[in-house]
């Protein structure tokens, strides 16, 4: 084994070790009976809440943040609501701008599969949001 997967191996199960030394697996358990009893009490899809409450699990072990797209995003479905100008307010003019008609078309498309990407995240977290209150 090389030393760099060594020393990689090593952070992973120091971080694990740390999870459990913290009640990060207690925490996660209560976290995810209460979800279910609220989904059973609501209505909402038991295995569907189950599935996104262990995303959001399995984010938190992987450390992953909010990027700023999302954020930006989630702060104007928030405020307005679907847009049909979306894509427009998203894009980033000083750059598009500086684009030839082809990069234009390609950073188009990539704002808009991206925007429908984090149009779908939104649209979980609002059906599950109750769950976590």
């Amino acid at each position: 084994m090389s030393e760099t997967k060594r020393s990689s191996l090593k952070e992973f199960s120091r971080q694990a070790k740390n999870r459990i030394k913290n009640g990060f697996w207690e925490a996660c358990k209560e976290g995810y009976d209460k979800s279910m009893r609220s989904a059973k009490e609501q209505g909402v899809s038991e295995s569907k809440a189950g599935q996104y409450f262990k995303s959001k699990v399995a984010g938190k072990i992987a450390g992953e943040k909010e990027d700023d797209f999302y954020v930006k995003v989630k702060e104007m479905l928030l405020a307005e609501g679907e847009v049909s100008d979306a894509i427009g307010r998203l894009t980033d003019k000083a750059y598009y701008d500086t684009l030839s008609y082809e990069e234009k078309q390609r950073y188009t498309l990539s704002l808009s599969e991206r925007y429908l990407r984090a149009l779908e995240r939104f649209r979980k977290e609002c059906e599950f949001d109750v769950l976590d209150g």
